[in-house]
């Protein structure tokens, strides 16, 4: 046997001994198939750029229409609209009408949840430099709290 064989890779177990109780405690209480596809359908909705501006948006603004968010993101109102089509009928995003207007809007209190947590996640990132973190959003403060940039107050 060369010493190369007995290198075990990151990833890999030192033992190949399976725990048969912690497997079965963890496959009980384990996604089923149909709910993983409905979460990773929703993390692939979630992962494009101009829909994750999107829904921070109106985490900000609270509601706001096509013309608004399009305004506000720097994107055709076509894209803007395509994308709340798709936010809408995930369920993350809601419509409302007044008149000939139509105002949207986070879906619930989970939305605001997902996209908070998510954003600290990303923040903990950067605080650990390694491949593919990108830097805090533009509208956050030195702790990555929104509501402006740090020392922006009278100006």
């Amino acid at each position: 046997m060369t010493s190369r064989e007995n290198v075990i890779g990151l990833d890999g177990c030192a033992s190949k001994t399976i725990d048969h109780r912690r497997v079965a405690a963890t496959r009980s209480r384990l996604l089923a198939l149909d709910e993983a596809a409905h979460l990773a359908a929703l993390f692939r909705l979630l992962g494009d750029p101009t829909r994750a501006r999107i829904l921070y948006a109106l985490l900000e603004a609270g509601e706001l229409c096509v013309c608004d968010l399009a305004a506000t993101v720097d994107a055709p109102e076509t894209s803007v609209s395509h994308a709340l089509r798709l936010l809408r009928t995930s369920g993350v995003v809601r419509a409302r009408r007044d008149g000939r207007m139509i105002y949207y809007s986070l879906a619930d209190a989970h939305v605001r949840v997902l996209l908070d947590v998510s954003y600290e996640h990303m923040r903990h990132g950067d605080l650990h430099p390694g491949p593919g973190n990108t830097p805090a959003s533009p509208g956050r403060d030195a702790r990555g709290k929104r509501g402006g940039r740090a020392g922006a107050r009278g100006r």
